[in-house]
């Protein structure tokens, strides 16, 4: 594959394809065209193909992909084909409830470890996993080898921990307070703002409801 810029449109679609290409596998089917991705995703079949090559293409004309190998390159390109150590900071409902998501392990996300600054929380279990004070985070992402750290705290306090995961190895944040973090570009941010999907949902509700009342 050639070493190029692949639009953050494309990688967006890499998980859905991963997903559905998954459970393709899991039913049995060897072989799909992109026809047959394009009726299971909602997306163009010309768009597929011009997806799968960024990466190489994947297929044959008139052949279709190998469902079981197409699955596993996705899942290469995706980087979750190797272990990735993650720890949540923040115990409240948030971070126990991602805590407690088993299907991470399945995707190569290994949850060890977590860490709030309430003193109530501190000791409680969460799937095995401790909750920790602050004063041991640094500590603990060196000993541990941990790659992302998952911020499910308020805003108010998330720009300081970033700072200070920011002078530790991890490699990503997946940012789930609403706060815009300013860290290394070797850190990468994934910023998840809930009430924000909630919007858009609520927009496509009242845009259907419109359409649905004109004459």
């Amino acid at each position: 594959m050639e070493d190029r810029e692949i639009s953050q449109a494309v990688i967006g679609r890499l998980p859905r394809y991963f997903r559905y290409l998954g459970e393709l596998k899991d039913e049995g089917v060897e072989r799909v065209s992109s026809q047959d991705l394009s009726r299971l995703m909602k997306v163009t079949a010309s768009q597929i193909r011009q997806d799968f090559n960024n990466f190489g293409g994947f297929g044959q004309q008139g052949y279709g992909y190998n469902v079981e190998y197409l699955y596993n390159e996705i899942g290469k390109i995706l980087g979750i084909d190797r272990q990735h150590n993650f720890i949540i900071i923040g115990a409240g409902n948030l971070g126990r409830a991602l805590g407690n998501y088993m299907n991470f392990e399945r995707r190569g996300f290994i949850f060890c470890g977590m860490f709030d600054v309430d003193p109530e929380l501190i000791g409680r279990d969460v799937r095995g996993v401790s909750v920790r004070p602050m004063e041991e985070l640094e500590g603990f992402i060196e000993e541990n080898n941990i790659d992302i750290a998952v911020l499910t705290i308020p805003k108010a306090g998330a720009v300081s921990v970033a700072e200070r995961l920011a002078r530790t190895r991890i490699k990503a944040i997946w940012n789930f307070a609403h706060v815009d973090l300013n860290v290394p570009d070797r850190i990468q941010v994934e910023n998840v703002h809930l009430s924000d999907s909630l919007m858009k949902l609520s927009y496509n509700i009242n845009r259907c409801a419109q359409e649905q009342e004109q004459p």
